[in-house]
């Protein structure tokens, strides 16, 4: 059992399916992993593997069929996965966060129609927020949604899609009152077929976006062209509250993106702590230089920093709390330490660690990757200091 990134209090349930994703990773993933992400080939036999296990209705509850898992347990489970290879995490994040709007803002019907078939993997989700021009500034977002009788008619191009070709369900934000601001905005459930190309009558997926790393996973752009939805696909069958719902989605999402830089930077640390007692310069093994050991210890240092304050903003939205500013500390703590800790493994590594034959290569194209999902550091920061002052509000004035 490794030292580090250890969650005191799980029970003997969550031990036991750690162990077995953690397993899993060793045998399933590490090995092909490397090979997979160079040929930007989709894993479909390791997903395959996580819907036998049950992952894909890990927090859908029991009575539709899932296994009623906490998101501390579900952290955990992406920290693992993460180390094995951060693609194969991310197929499983965003199916998450629709199965999650689902399940808390839904209606009966909507529920009872996915969250079984989610939960055994039959329908895969993916969402869609970000639009070609408004990045992060979701309030910026153009997609029209126009109603006409009982259905309503789409118009726009939506970007950066995770699933957007595999999945057959996306939770697709857009705006159906431009007059209301965030009041104005509406989620609808948009089922389609897997593919590339028109997949519904309207509704286009025009290919995967080249990307320098988290390759594997296909990433897309959505293109509505008067694709006509009924309205009963408006999630929880109300217009108006998709913002809400939508950043409901991100805040558990983002503790999913703290949980990947976790599970990364500790297969970094793995690598280079391995790397540095196997390599001799100057007749001992680098590992006995001070320089390499005090760079060990900065890295082990903020795995485990990374991966407690994870734990704890999983932990307090599980409480049904808010746990915005802690999942914003976390996404952005381990997303810049994960960074740093893989970019010390690449030092570790010297000259092989440019090699594509080693796997710090791929971790080291994957890491940025964290700083941007689920929205930028900077975007963090300024959620993080703009609910430090509500918390610390100055009374006195």
């Amino acid at each position: 059992m490794r030292r580090l990134a250890q969650t005191d209090g799980l029970t003997d349930v969550q031990l036991e399916m750690l162990a077995t994703v953690r397993d899993f990773v060793d045998k399933e993933i590490l090995p092909v992993a490397t090979a997979l992400e160079h040929a930007d080939a989709y894993p479909s036999q390791i997903v395959e593997g996580m819907r036998e296990m049950g992952l894909f209705g890990l927090m859908i509850p029991e009575e539709y069929g899932g296994l009623g898992e906490s998101l501390l347990t579900y952290a955990l489970v992406v920290e693992e996965l993460s180390r094995g290879w951060m693609s194969v995490s991310g197929i499983i994040n965003t199916h998450f966060i629709v199965a999650w709007m689902i399940r808390q803002h839904g209606t009966p019907r909507q529920k009872a129609r996915y969250l079984p078939r989610m939960a055994e993997g039959s329908i895969r989700g993916a969402f869609s927020m970000s639009e070609p021009d408004c990045g992060s500034d979701v309030s910026a977002i153009k997609t029209r949604a126009v109603a006409d009788g009982d259905s309503y008619v789409i118009d726009g191009q939506k970007m950066w899609l995770t699933n957007g070709a595999t999945a057959n369900l996306v939770a697709t934000l857009v705006r159906t009152d431009p007059e209301a601001g965030h009041r104005g905005m509406t989620t609808f459930l948009v089922d389609k077929e897997p593919g590339f190309g028109e997949v519904e009558p309207g509704l286009t997926v025009p290919g995967k976006i080249d990307k320098m790393g988290y390759k594997g996973v296909d990433t897309t752009e959505l293109i509505f062209t008067g694709h006509r939805v009924g309205a009963a696909q408006i999630l929880g069958g109300e217009p108006g509250r998709g913002f809400y719902q939508m950043m409901d989605g991100v805040e558990v999402g983002r503790v999913n993106v703290a949980a990947r830089g976790c599970g990364v930077a500790l297969r970094a640390f793995e690598l280079a702590v391995s790397y540095a007692q196997r390599r001799e310069t100057f007749g001992k093994r680098i590992a006995d230089h001070q320089a390499v050991q005090f760079r060990l210890a900065e890295m082990a240092a903020k795995v485990e920093a990374a991966h407690q304050m994870t734990v704890m903003a999983a932990r307090r939205k599980d409480t049904g709390e808010r746990n915005d500013l802690e999942a914003g500390m976390a996404k952005y703590l381990a997303g810049e330490y994960c960074k740093e800790v893989v970019e010390d493994a690449f030092r570790i590594h010297g000259g092989y660690g440019y090699s594509k034959q080693y796997e710090i290569e791929r971790l080291y194209r994957e890491a940025p990757m964290l700083l941007i999902g689920e929205g930028t550091a900077d975007i963090q920061k300024m959620i993080i200091g703009r609910r430090l002052l509500e918390e610390y509000a100055d009374r006195s004035a």
